[in-house]
């Protein structure tokens, strides 16, 4: 008997993550999809090796906020600056498209005006961890496509607010004064941090030079200012996730802070790794299995609808043809956000049980399937183009 029975589950879930990490790059997909593969199979639906689904959750929360914190110290505050109203009007021309042609379906099933909104919203929204894992292995970081859809999805994870706020209302709580005043306190202090980091060339720390040569206080230095941004912004009732990104962006600009990045990704793999594992521990195989073919139409639907809407709104926002189709699939699936948005819809009695399983399972698939659809769609376009130049 192992004096200490934890040590199994470390190596079984890295047995398991590494294996289906590296059929994955033998596959030449991210090797995320591996992760929420993993997930699925240690999951309570899967084997069961893992069961407490709320501390996976929790995990793969702390993965986002670390990986919005490295977003955040690799992006240039003037680069976000510069691409504001870009990112504000490509977000918007989502959310509205997408409650729109959902409306089109609630007609022929008669759903009620929440529901609509619900799934509008839920689909409207993308993956930042998702995007950035996959252009990232490709080299494409610094790309302009990148940098444009990066604005967007940053600008979806502030829209995840006032989501939340309308869907209260449909679930007749109201809208409650403290979280309001909160919340706009936040966006308040959110503006001035952002025209300070854009008006400050180098941000200079006394407390820099004291943990130099110190690896181990440079970590929890680094980690202390990402969490406390993280805290503070989910105190104001913002996601924490953005005010990590804030902190990353101030971490950017520090003169001699690139070592903060470097320390720390050995940390950033494993909770990135926990997020994708927990995403995929949220499929219930069992309720997939019994429903895969109306699942698999919908996830489908789903991945080819917003490709549609999203290249058309990249490609009215200046975009070519390429780069828009290219980031329209980029971000075709749906967000992690959008597990909370599905959730609130639960307890507000907006869906039910069996509609929240639904959407869950579908939201997982298209994470889990959306590099998939990138490579097909980058196919799809190069044989067009091969045809075209033959022509």
């Amino acid at each position: 008997m192992l004096s200490d029975p934890f040590v199994i589950y470390f190596v079984v879930s890295a047995l398991v993550a590494l294996t289906f990490g590296l059929l994955m790059t033998v596959l030449k997909l991210p090797v995320f999809s591996g992760y929420v593969l993993a997930g699925a199979l240690l999951g309570p639906f899967g084997l069961g090796f893992f069961t407490d689904l709320e501390i996976i959750n929790q995990l793969g929360s702390i993965g986002v906020i670390l990986l919005l914190f490295f977003i955040g110290v690799e992006i240039s505050p003037n680069q976000l600056l510069a691409t504001w109203r870009i990112a504000l009007a490509g977000t918007i021309l989502q959310v509205l498209l997408s409650v729109g042609i959902v409306s089109l379906v609630g007609v022929i099933f008669d759903w009620p005006l929440s529901r609509i909104v619900l799934i509008g919203f839920v689909i409207s929204l993308s993956c930042t961890a998702v995007v950035m894992d996959y252009v990232k292995q490709r080299g494409e970081e610094q790309s302009l496509v990148t940098q444009k859809i990066l604005s967007i999805l940053i600008m979806q994870d502030m829209l995840v607010v006032p989501m939340l706020v309308i869907l209260g209302l449909f679930g007749g709580e109201g809208v409650d004064r403290t979280t309001l005043t909160r919340q706009l306190v936040g966006g308040v202090l959110i503006v001035a941090v952002l025209i300070w980091e854009i008006r400050t060339e180098k941000i200079s720390m006394k407390i820099i030079d004291n943990v130099k040569g110190h690896p181990e206080m440079q970590v929890f230095f680094a980690l202390l200012l990402c969490f406390t941004f993280a805290l503070i912004t989910g105190y104001l009732q913002l996601s924490t996730a953005l005010g990590a990104f804030l902190a990353g962006m101030m971490v950017g600009r520090i003169q001699d802070g690139e070592w903060i990045s470097d320390n720390l990704v050995s940390i950033r793999v494993i909770f990135v790794a926990l997020f994708f594992a927990s995403v995929g521990a949220l499929i219930d195989l069992g309720f997939l299995f019994a429903n895969w073919l109306p699942i698999m139409l919908l996830v489908l639907s789903i991945l080819l609808v917003n490709t549609i809407i999203n290249a058309g709104i990249l490609k009215i926002l200046g975009l070519s043809n390429w780069e828009s189709v290219y980031g329209a699939a980029l971000m075709a699936h749906v967000g992690e956000f959008s597990f909370v948005l599905a959730a609130i819809g639960l307890n507000s009695g907006i869906v039910q049980s069996f509609s929240y399983q639904y959407t869950i399972v579908v939201i997982a698939l298209t994470i889990l399937l959306g590099p998939i659809w990138v490579n097909l769609v980058r196919f799809c376009f190069d044989r067009f183009q091969d045809q075209e130049i033959s022509l």
